[in-house]
């Protein structure tokens, strides 16, 4: 474990010791400043509008007219940052040839893909973190549940961590980062379209399975305030089939 933790430091001092970290960071919040922004205007228009009639009055929602869209929002933007935070992860070992000095470290290759993995992991939670102050501004203002709040950021860290996990085994791949990040990108777009392509089908029973593999599919009641278990054993074992091919590329590397 040791071992393990050692890497993750390693990894994460060399995010932030590089400037695509904060450039990612100021990116990520700026878009999602702007959308919270956008929404909050928004929603007080609409409110002011509602108010004057009791009925609608009383259907006012910051949950569903505020949060849940910037949630999805969010995870849009995230489909476009996870490729920059792991294109580097072992494409770049590779390139150099410091992937030759882990394989031959006390570090199993396991131990390798579970450290490259939680590192991009802990960055993932900060910028999941520093949004959250945002929601500071409503809580205080105004009075959202809190139940879909943390659900919702439990959804989107749960589908960062799935696109995580993609995101790894592009990058053992190829000594490409752009390869990596290109490859990544594309893939998760494709997962993102699977909800659009299953709603042509009507009702057709491929569109079941297709609907499944979305991850937009499985996001939807979590920014509601409802946990599904169907929904996290989707996102983990979508983590776990990424990092397991990954770490299938790294072994047969390492018997080479």
């Amino acid at each position: 474990m040791s071992n393990v933790w050692s890497l993750v430091k390693k990894e994460v001092r060399a995010y932030f010791g590089s400037p695509i970290a904060y450039v990612v960071m100021f990116s990520f919040l700026l878009l999602v400043g702007y959308f919270f922004y956008s929404l909050v205007l928004w929603f007080n228009a609409q409110a002011m509008q509602m108010a004057q009639n009791p009925y609608y009055a009383q259907q006012v929602n910051i949950n569903e007219m505020v949060f849940s869209p910037l949630f999805h929002n969010m995870s849009i933007v995230l489909i476009f940052v996870i490729p920059l935070l792991t294109m580097r992860l072992l494409a770049e070992e590779k390139k150099t040839g410091t992937d030759e000095l882990l394989y031959t470290s006390p570090l199993t290759v396991g131990q390798i893909v579970v450290g490259k993995y939680v590192a991009a992991l802990v960055l993932l939670a900060v910028l999941l973190g520093l949004t959250a102050v945002l929601s500071v501004f409503a809580f205080v203002l105004g009075n959202p549940e809190l139940a879909p709040w943390l659900t919702g950021y439990l959804g989107l860290f749960l589908m960062g961590a799935a696109f995580i996990a993609v995101g790894l085994f592009f990058s053992s791949l190829t000594d490409n980062q752009i390869v990596a990040a290109i490859l990544t990108l594309m893939t998760l777009l494709l997962f993102l379209l699977l909800n659009w392509v299953s709603s042509l089908g009507s009702g057709a029973a491929w569109t079941k399975v297709v609907s499944y593999l979305s991850f937009s599919e499985h996001f939807e009641d979590m920014t509601r305030g409802i946990v599904d278990t169907k929904d996290v054993v989707y996102y983990l074992s979508v983590s776990f089939f990424g990092l397991f091919l990954a770490h299938s590329v790294l072994q047969s590397r390492r018997w080479r």
